[in-house]
């Protein structure tokens, strides 16, 4: 039975991975979580009584405490979740984006690095996996892609923290000969994640009766994986990936943030719009803002190789996706009154 150690596992992108992969595998799980704001280990209450799921309560940038989980349990695969990932507040506040996501994988990897470290190279079968995006390889025109060739282009704190980090994961691999992968992926969407994200937030101010603000005029075009065939793809990388290789994972789904906030509310007009307490969703809640600051204009990502070397691709079609999203949201609104 291989050992997990999944660090941010309370977020959305790793509580849904460790559901993933308890509900695929004969795995044990640890879950690394310093839970900060974006935590919640609610989402993760249906498995904290397993025997193979234990949680630890700590700081990725405390290297003392990362010692500590090595030295209890035998870590096979480090999947490496744990991050700062909101570019407003990195705009606002960069300084904790650099010390989490460079700082933080730093010691991550040195950790890993001894204990895994053999006089002829590193004990077999381990593996580091730092997830990271798209938004390092900065933004697109109107066409072509991403590829794993793409040069780092941050033009935020947050995708300059991320790139910061991918190029120190990429250097163990480079000088130590390090077992590691990095992935990038698109915008995720699903349960569980923190409503700051476009998706949540803008249906929750629907159903409060308050205004969706977009940047700029909303032409602005993302490309949006579902999370959980994202967690798959994860577990392609993980068990089947080169050693050192990057993998690009997105979710061919490329859509203008305007059309995505009205499609939201379409969603919700259809599924609530005869009971009276909703009668005022409606596309007169949009409201155009001042633009981002270093607003990037298009994601796309290739994902040509991890399809070609691993035969992963998403499965959900964003229509699904996104109605078993709302309609998740919608009732945790409903419940909590």
């Amino acid at each position: 039975m291989r050992t997990y150690l999944v660090t941010g596992g309370a977020g959305f992108i790793g509580s849904n991975y460790i559901h993933y992969i308890l509900e695929q595998q004969d795995v044990r799980v640890i879950n690394y979580d310093a839970l900060t704001y974006a935590g919640n280990l609610k989402a993760l209450e249906d498995v904290s009584h397993r025997p193979e799921y234990t949680f630890v309560h700590g700081d990725i940038c405390h290297q003392q405490q990362v010692e500590k989980v090595f030295q209890d349990y035998t870590i096979d695969y480090v999947v490496h979740f744990a991050a700062e990932s909101h570019v407003d507040r990195s705009i606002s506040n960069p300084n904790i984006f650099v010390q989490t996501n460079i700082l933080g994988t730093q010691t991550l990897l040195e950790v890993a690095r001894k204990n895994w470290a053999t006089e002829e190279g590193f004990l077999p079968g381990k593996k580091f996996l730092h997830v990271s995006t798209d938004e390092v390889y900065g933004t697109l025109g109107e066409d072509g892609y991403f590829t794993e060739e793409s040069p780092l282009d941050a033009h935020s704190p947050y995708a300059a923290s991320k790139a910061g980090a991918d190029l120190l994961v990429k250097s163990y691999y480079d000088t130590y000969g390090f077992p590691m992968n990095i992935t990038r992926c698109s915008n995720n969407y699903g349960p569980h994640q923190y409503p700051e994200k476009l998706i949540p937030y803008m249906i929750y101010q629907a159903l409060a009766n308050k205004m969706l603000p977009i940047y700029g005029d909303g032409k602005n075009i993302r490309d949006w994986i579902f999370v959980e065939d994202h967690c798959q793809g994860i577990d392609a990388v993980l068990n089947r990936g080169k050693i050192g290789e990057i993998y690009n994972l997105g979710g061919l789904c490329e859509i203008e943030n305007r059309h995505l906030v009205e499609r939201i509310l379409w969603e919700l007009k259809r599924l609530l719009g005869k009971q009276p307490e909703f009668q005022h969703i409606d596309s007169a809640l949009i409201i155009y803002v001042e633009d981002r600051k270093g607003h990037d204009y298009r994601y796309a990502m290739d994902i040509s190789k991890i399809k070609k070397e691993l035969q992963w691709s998403p499965k959900t079609p964003f229509q699904q996706g996104l109605l078993e999203t709302i309609e998740w949201y919608v009732d945790l609104y409903l419940l909590q009154g």
